[in-house]
Formats: structure tokens, C-alpha cells, sequence
């Protein structure tokens, strides 16, 4: 099997493409997908990002799983735990900074 950034499928550089024009068009399976080609390199992630949102019954319950847990799942190492719990950091901290930046009071 060949490096799938350079031989014929692409599909990695298709979904890098779809990524970086508009993100929201990606499917859960593919976000979790590409997040673990980041770390894992040539191999095929997207069996294991499918069974990882069946495991945790989907990218809010697979983000907000324990580390111990996610790394239960077969194929995940230090790494890949590491990555799913920087996508879920990263997500906390957004959220809090756009409830910080909302007004208290909209209006009487």
C-alpha cells in the first residue's frame, strides 16, 4: 500500500481540500479520520474513527471520553489519545471564550 498523500487515491488530499474550503461540509467519521492521519501515518484511519464515534456513540461522546478509555480502543496509542484530547480541549476553550465575549444581559 502507498502513501496515500501521494499515490493515485488521494483521498487524504481530498479531504485536506474539503477541510481547509469549507470544514462544516465533512462528515464526523471523516474530521476523526483526518485528525488521526495526522498522527498516524500511512495507514487507513477511517476504520478506526468509525469505530471509534460507534464506541463512544459519536465525535461529542468520543471528544469528551477519558483518556484511559479512548486508549482501550484497538489501534490507539499515546498519540492518537493525545490528538482526540487536544480537539477536545481546543473545543472547551472555544466554547468558553465565545460565552465570555456574549453581554450578560441582552436586554430588560
Amino acid at each position: 500500500m502507498g502513501d496515500p498523500e501521494t499515490d493515485g487515491t488521494g483521498h487524504r488530499a481530498r479531504l485536506r481540500q474539503r477541510l481547509l474550503a469549507d470544514g462544516e461540509g465533512l462528515l464526523d467519521h471523516e474530521l476523526i479520520e483526518y485528525l488521526l492521519a495526522l498522527v498516524i501515518p500511512r495507514r487507513d484511519t477511517k476504520p478506526l474513527a468509525k469505530a471509534l464515534l460507534h464506541e463512544f456513540g459519536g465525535i461529542g461522546g468520543l471528544l469528551s471520553a477519558d483518556s484511559r478509555a479512548i486508549a482501550r480502543v484497538p489501534g490507539m496509542g499515546d498519540t492518537s489519545v493525545a490528538a482526540i484530547k487536544i480537539a477536545h480541549t481546543a473545543a472547551i476553550r472555544m466554547l468558553r471564550a465565545e460565552v465570555a465575549a456574549r453581554p450578560v444581559l441582552g436586554n430588560w
